[in-house]
């Protein structure tokens, strides 16, 4: 790194980089959905314990993710996320990732029909006497 060198032997070197892949390519599990990086860079919000496509959605990558989250309004359903071209289940589960994943803040508000809201902070207001 940098000017820096360092030489490793063949053993050490393979080590390294299973370390370093394993790093890139984290899969994190919550209650219901998990998350993966994938070593493409893209991100993957599947059912947690599925192994079939049709309960997973992979994103460009995590940021892309964020996105679709800043543009849902405040308070969200199946129907909102399902404007964004998310069909079927995913909508659900997705719902289900942004509530249980540490990055997103919102809570499911209500449980059927399946509703989140996004967690606002509320705006300290100060009061000056005259």
């Amino acid at each position: 790194m940098g000017d820096r060198s360092c030489e490793l032997s063949r053993t050490d070197a393979a080590e390294l980089q299973r370390a370093i892949g394993t790093a890139l390519t984290e899969k994190r599990e919550f209650f219901r959905t998990a998350g993966e990086y994938r070593e493409d860079g893209s991100y993957v919000v599947s059912r947690r314990g599925a192994d079939s496509t049709g309960n997973a959605k992979v994103f460009e990558n995590f940021e892309a993710l964020r996105r679709l989250y800043d543009r849902l309004p405040d308070e969200f359903d199946a129907d909102d996320v399902g404007r964004t071209g998310i069909t079927g289940s995913r909508r659900h589960m997705l719902i289900r990732h942004f509530c249980e994943h540490p990055a997103f803040d919102c809570d499911i508000e209500r449980r059927n029909p399946l509703r989140a809201t996004k967690v606002v902070e509320k705006a300290v207001v100060e009061m000056t006497a005259d």
